[in-house]
């Protein structure tokens, strides 16, 4: 019995929980962020191969 009241009362199940969702949510502001970047980095450079197609 005693290790049961020992058991409810550990939190470190707890902290790993926090610990695994804020990781999660790192990693999809990561991912969100670097697919916005791209799309703006693949739409300046379809711009300059334009340019560059339509000056040569």
């Amino acid at each position: 019995m005693n290790f049961f009241k020992l058991f409810a009362k550990d939190e470190d199940g707890a902290v790993t929980v926090d610990y695994v969702v804020l990781c999660a949510a790192i990693v999809l502001t990561g991912t969100a962020v670097a697919t916005s970047i791209n799309t703006g980095l693949e739409s300046k450079a379809t711009t300059i191969t334009g340019n560059i197609s339509d000056g040569a």
